[in-house]
């Protein structure tokens, strides 16, 4: 795994609040467990931390407030987004089947599974020989596999399916 290292500075005389980004991930082939045409699975590296300085004060998106001139809360990923590491996996997405739920594709999923698999919500699924990331609809008699896209129809899951509910998204990180 190769990581690059960058040192930005922040200037407190302009009262200018610098997320600092020390480390980024640039090849996570040694991590990846499974490609697919939908999805690309890779296991999570929870046993490193790093505290990034998080801004004391809200950020607005509204009107402009102050900024502070001082941060002095940090912040770890690690910890804030994963709450079971030893069932937690990462899914970067190919495709826009949920595109109205603001998963887009290359966003990269945070995928817990040992969490129940509830109707309504986002699922890894693995159906007949796929992965695929879907909204669960819980019928009494059949599952359904919901896209977020009127482009794609929804999936009817069957005794005749050999299905999976592989894990449940609770995050998803963009870049822009």
């Amino acid at each position: 795994m190769k990581l690059r290292y960058i040192d930005i500075s922040a200037s407190q005389n302009e009262g200018i609040i610098f997320i600092f980004v020390l480390a980024i991930l640039e090849d996570m082939s040694s991590l990846k467990l499974h490609i697919t045409s939908t999805l690309d699975i890779y296991s999570a590296m929870t046993e490193t931390t790093l505290s990034l300085p998080l801004a004391s004060d809200h950020i607005s998106a509204g009107f402009p407030s102050p900024a502070s001139d001082f941060t002095d809360r940090s912040i770890d990923l690690n910890k804030q987004l994963i709450q079971h590491p030893a069932s937690t996996f990462f899914g970067r997405v190919k495709g826009q089947s949920m595109k109205d739920e603001g998963i887009n594709d290359g966003d990269l999923l945070i995928i817990d599974k040992s969490l129940p698999p509830d109707d309504g919500k986002i699922a890894v699924c693995f159906i007949d020989g796929e992965f695929t990331v879907k909204r669960i609809k819980l019928d009494k008699d059949c599952c359904w596999l919901m896209p977020a896209n009127d482009a794609y129809r929804p999936i009817k899951v069957t005794a005749e399916n050999d299905f999976l509910i592989w894990g449940i998204v609770t995050h998803v990180i963009k870049s822009f």
